[in-house]
């Protein structure tokens, strides 16, 4: 896990090596160990390296090729590289390192582009071609690790992290007033958008290549859901082939190694894992909450008790106030996922322990886990029940009536029925976003409502809605939150937060090749009768202690409405309603006073939509002023 920056100056200077010093420090969380610059002819190269294959000096990068061709700078980790590294040593390939970054390196010049079909692995990377003057950029197929651009003027300017283009004065600090409104829908900005006008996340599955005559894009990967008609008993058996495949290749590592356990299935089924292919006892690290119904502690205790594990905890309390600062800071965009507390607690506890993490990231969103999933096919149930006149006439005007009370219970009937007023894909909209359209209108600015008459987030999911190949609904909204929310939210989490530590993560049930298993499975293995995760449970229930396999969901959220109330009081007000700038540029600061005092009168529960506003302004004061 690294970080990586660069430019191209076909047509004007961009920078100098002071420029890379300075894209480089501004990531330096991102590599403490190392740290190297390329600059010759049109480009600019600077990596910052976190040693976790071959730790030697060899492994620095930028790294060039045996022939000299090719110069690279590489974040993430090639978890097929051995099996690579010995076809291209029979093909002749005289390897200097044992590094998977050679590998890419090896296998480019070898079959270019194409070899990323080859690639198994977290990774974004930048391959400079001195013989033709190419820099080709690539990211991994789901999006664990980023990277940002901007075209300037027929170049490019890169970076693993959006403070390094702004560290280096590349890019404008101008907001995208579409995005903003997507980052309180979805509490992120969703691919290939960023906060700033001109500056763009190369999407997951794709690559981008540039020269002095322009530039091109194109997707390498996509998944598909057409089923392949497998029975239960052989999909269990091959998917625990696949899980084990796939945790046994993130355990390669020469550093110590562990795992984030929360005592879900997805963690606790990578903890056993672990455990039943590990020589010695598997680190763990938990985080906890006072609260007791927000506190996993208990049964990530279980686990740890049932396979011996060398077990950590850490329990956050009233920390939140003093380090909201610090790990706003970590996230160049707006970011309001609540989760991001804990992650950061529970990395910052892994990293006094180890320097790689397995999670059980990808789970919820691979095997049908949210309770979103079962609230989604009740609704379709009744979408299809009930008459489409009612649907399209009656259920709004009474949705809108409800979305005017101030009682919740009511408040979230009017958005179901909202959700069963349109057709399914915006219905999952609907039902799932951050922020209702109401809510929206009443608390932005006149001015800001009008610049956006014409745009609605819902186009983000829609769009990737329409995109599946898949026979039923779950399948597309499977498809939709893996190509939106897992690399947008879950995966922007998880690396900022890790990386904040200099803590690398790896998420085996994101394996891509049990991915594209998993999503040829008929989708009633997934879900079936408001059972979620049925395949996963059957494939972990001979490792699983039952109270782990039948517990109910829990997920890994805060006490929002409670720290407004308490550690957070103090700070929220004062960014809230005393905001000079920021919110009053495209918010009624009045209208959030609303939602404030009536939160504290216990009338309300606004966290949400006050943690995404704090969360906002936490950003702007950090990257805007």
């Amino acid at each position: 896990m690294c970080g990586i920056a660069g430019f191209t100056q076909f047509h004007r200077p961009l920078g100098d090596h002071d420029t890379l010093t300075r894209m480089g420090e501004a990531i330096r969380h991102r590599g403490p160990d190392a740290q190297g610059s390329y600059l010759q002819g049109p480009v600019g190269l600077h990596h910052r390296r976190l040693s976790i294959i071959d730790l030697s000096a060899a492994g620095n990068q930028p790294m060039h090729s045996h022939c000299g061709r090719y110069v690279l700078v590489f974040n993430g980790e090639i978890y097929n590289f051995l099996e690579l590294r010995e076809a291209l040593e029979k093909d002749g390939y005289p390897f200097r390192t044992q590094t998977d970054t050679e590998v890419i390196l090896a296998l480019y010049a070898q079959k270019g582009k194409d070899c990323l079909a080859d690639l198994n692995g977290m990774f974004a990377f930048a391959l400079w071609d001195r013989e033709e003057e190419r820099l080709f950029l690539a990211r991994d197929r789901i999006g664990k690790k980023p990277l940002y651009y901007s075209l300037i003027d027929g170049d490019i300017a890169f970076a693993s992290e959006l403070k390094a283009l702004l560290a280096a004065d590349l890019v404008k600090r101008s907001i995208r007033l579409d995005a903003l409104r997507d980052y309180f829908a979805f509490q992120y900005v969703p691919d290939p958008k960023t906060i700033f006008e001109g500056v763009f996340k190369l999407e997951p599955g794709h690559w981008l290549e540039i020269t002095a005559s322009g530039h091109r894009k194109a997707p390498y990967w996509d998944l598909s859901f057409a089923t392949n008609g497998i029975d239960a008993d052989q999909a269990t058996s091959q998917l625990r082939e696949q899980i084990n495949a796939a945790t046994r290749r993130r355990m390669v590592a020469d550093v110590p190694l562990g795992a984030f356990l929360s005592g879900g299935i997805d963690s606790s089924g990578i903890v056993a894992t672990m455990a039943q292919q590990s020589q010695r006892p598997v680190t763990t690290c938990s985080i906890g909450f006072d609260e007791k119904r927000f506190n996993e502690t208990e049964f990530a205790q279980i686990v740890a008790q049932a396979y011996a594990t060398d077990h950590h905890e850490y329990v956050v309390n009233q920390q939140v106030a003093e380090n909201l600062h610090e790990i706003a800071r970590y996230f160049d965009e707006p970011f309001a996922d609540a989760s991001l507390v804990p992650t950061y607690f529970v990395s910052k506890l892994a990293r006094q322990q180890v320097s790689v993490a397995l999670a059980g990231d990808g789970g919820d969103e691979v095997f049908a886990g949210y309770e979103k999933y079962a609230i989604d096919a009740i609704e379709n149930r009744w979408r299809e029940r009930i008459p489409t006149l009612i649907r399209h006439k009656l259920l709004p005007a009474v949705a809108s009536l409800l979305h005017r009370t101030p009682v919740r219970l009511l408040r979230r009937a009017g958005t179901l029925l909202s959700a069963l007023a349109t057709e399914p894909a915006m219905g999952f909209y609907l039902s799932n976003a951050q922020i209702t359209d109401a809510q929206w209108q009443r608390i932005a600015s006149e001015d800001t409502q009008q610049r956006l008459s014409d745009y609605h987030p819902s186009t983000q999911v829609i769009d990737a809605y329409r995109r599946c190949d898949g026979p039923d609904h779950l399948s597309r909204i499977l498809y939709t939150d893996i190509k939106t929310f897992l690399p947008g939210d879950i995966l922007v989490k998880v690396d900022r937060m890790s990386m904040a530590h200099s803590l690398e993560v790896r998420a085996p049930l994101l394996d891509y090749q049990l991915i594209e298993f998993a999503g040829q499975l008929p989708s009633a293995l997934k879900f079936h009768e408001g059972e979620k995760k049925r395949i996963l449970k059957a494939v972990f229930k001979p490792d699983l202690p039952e109270a782990i396999l039948d517990r109910r969901k829990m997920g890994f959220s805060p006490p929002l409405a409670d720290w407004f109330r308490q550690d957070l009081r103090g700070l929220a007000e004062d960014k809230l309603l005393n905001a000079q700038d920021g919110l009053p540029r495209y918010f009624n600061i009045e209208r959030i006073r609303e939602l404030w005092t009536q939160h504290q009168a216990r009338t309300h529960d606004h966290g949400a939509i006050l943690w995404s506003l704090l969360m906002f302004q936490l950003w702007w004061q950090e990257y805007m002023t």
